[in-house]
């Protein structure tokens, strides 16, 4: 399947996953991600909602990762340049 947009995320040129956004609209994203992380610590404190911070944490990870998925190169493993 061709992807006829430009991709946000570049695939890692070593190992497997995606790289720095190369967009404005990945950068957004991944200041968004930071954002939205900071906030989870402020709003909840470790020492008092560690299971509820590490859910929220974890949620916002795999959100962002479901992002890189659907707006990144495909994922494989890269061994550098060909």
């Amino acid at each position: 399947m061709q992807r006829t947009s430009a991709f946000w995320f570049p695939a890692k040129r070593y190992g497997w996953g995606w790289g720095l956004p190369v967009c404005w609209q990945g950068w957004a994203v991944l200041c968004g991600f930071f954002i939205l992380l900071g906030a989870g610590f402020i709003f909840l404190p470790p020492e008092t909602y560690a299971l509820e911070l590490t859910v929220y944490a974890t949620a916002l990870a795999g959100l962002l990762a479901l992002i890189c998925y659907l707006k990144g190169e495909p994922p494989k493993w890269h061994w550098g340049s060909k």
